[in-house]
């Protein structure tokens, strides 16, 4: 399709190609042949030749997939071949290919390598945009911006408040991928049922130098049926996504032109409209909240398909496979979107103070309703600033020309002291503590 580039980058397109998963294939047939001549269980002249076929032989990734269709899952016929290709050089060899393992064994090895090149490329991605959102929270730690909630102007912020909330977000999604990289990438290797029977006494330590043969963890006891490993790591990409769909939600509410204060960087031929030729869209951001769109159903039907039968699943372990690709491409996308987006965002601050003055004061009613409170108490001070709110807007007032001409605010507080509550930079809270806050617990 030709929108296919949205939706990937090439690096994770070669990083979960078949040629790769092939290469992860003959890596587990390579260390299970050395595994088991360091245990004694085959000659170490057969460990070997099936060695020296796993490093040279070349698979047809094409015929493999058409005989998938037969046998079920793709090991079978990649076995069959290797098997033939060991047996061309060596015809006693052949027969130790594969020794104790099963099908479930290479195809869940080989996506857990596949998945440690895939997430070691995904957290670099994230590294760069946690340090160009820290640059950005940074740089616009006291840029005054109206806060929105339910779409309509609430109260003063800061740019840099509103991107420090984006950056805490990516920062704990980085921290989850990190912890289910390193505990949960890890070795499957069980044999038919799981007990490695074939193997007898030496079984466990075959499974622990395989393991380390592969940098891969070492489990307790075979996980054919339990898939809470890979499932965590689907979930953990599913809030990554989510949380980078936030960001673009955010950034094509500010591009809207009534709005106007947050823009894609400008490129050639970038935003246009085929119809409209004043127009300058959203791209980037909107690729991102597609992919947010698309992330979620990919982690249900991974945890659905958690639920499977006795030691093998028919169906469910299948239906892995392809989600398992389809949510790391498009999570390898979005965060390649989200690093063009964040590293050539325009910010208009004036347009942002410009917006801060159209409720013309309301925005200030709630540091009013505090001033007042004091005094008339808290839902007297609501009330009396509640109802001086509606006759402002009734009279297309400012509010604090009406609470002067209109009210007697004045014996409540002074004038000097309500001038200071119209100041957006006395309505922002804790904003800049939080960005501080936020970039000191942010290691880039």
């Amino acid at each position: 399709m030709l929108s296919q580039a949205i939706f990937t980058t090439s690096e994770i397109e070669e990083i979960l190609s078949s040629a790769t998963q092939i290469k992860a294939m003959l890596a587990f047939e390579s260390a299970l042949a050395k595994a088991e001549y360091r245990e004694g269980i085959i000659p170490s002249a057969a460990a070997a030749v099936i060695q020296a076929v796993c490093v040279s032989a070349q698979f047809d990734a094409d015929n493999l997939e058409k005989q998938t269709l037969l046998t079920g899952n793709p090991a079978i016929p990649f076995v069959k071949h290797l098997i033939q290709k060991v047996k061309e050089c060596d015809t006693e060899a052949a027969k130790y290919v594969h020794f104790g393992g099963t099908s479930q064994d290479v195809l869940d090895t080989s996506m857990m390598v596949q998945l440690k090149a895939a997430l070691t490329h995904i957290l670099q991605d994230i590294n760069n945009l946690e340090r160009k959102l820290a640059e950005l929270a940074l740089l616009h730690k006291d840029s005054l911006m109206i806060g929105r909630t339910l779409l309509q102007q609430a109260r003063p912020i800061t740019f840099g408040y509103k991107v420090a909330t984006w950056l805490d977000a990516i920062s704990r999604s980085k921290k989850r991928v990190e912890q289910v990289k390193k505990e949960n990438l890890t070795l499957q290797f069980g044999g038919a049922v799981g007990t490695l029977s074939t193997l007898g006494k030496a079984a466990l330590r075959v499974k622990a130098v395989m393991a380390n043969e592969l940098d891969l963890n070492d489990s307790p006891i075979t996980w054919h049926g339990q898939r809470d490993r890979f499932a965590e790591i689907v979930s953990h990409l599913g809030i990554l996504n989510g949380n980078l769909g936030k960001i673009a939600k955010d950034i094509i509410l500010l591009m809207q032109t009534e709005v106007a204060e947050v823009f894609e960087g400008a490129a050639e031929g970038k935003g246009g409209s085929s119809a409209m030729p004043h127009k300058r869209n959203p791209v980037s951001s909107v690729f991102m909240s597609a992919i947010a769109a698309r992330t979620p159903a990919l982690v249900a039907t991974f945890l659905s398909a958690m639920v499977q039968e006795h030691e093998r699943a028919a169906g469910n372990w299948h239906a892995e496979w392809q989600v398992m690709t389809d949510l790391m491409k498009l999570t390898a996308a979005n965060l390649n979107h989200a690093n063009d987006l964040i590293g050539h965002l325009e910010i208009d601050t004036n347009r942002m103070l410009h917006n801060l003055e159209l409720t013309q004061g309301l925005i200030f009613a709630e540091d009013i309703t505090a001033a007042l409170s004091p005094k008339m108490g808290k839902a007297a001070a609501h009330g009396f600033v509640e109802q001086a709110c509606k006759a402002a807007l009734k009279e297309k007032q400012h509010l604090k020309t009406y609470l002067l001409e209109k009210t007697d605010i004045l014996a409540q507080v002074t004038e000097g002291v309500l001038n200071t509550l119209f100041e957006a930079k006395n309505s922002i809270g804790a904003s800049t503590n939080f960005v501080d806050n936020v970039l000191k617990n942010v290691n880039t």
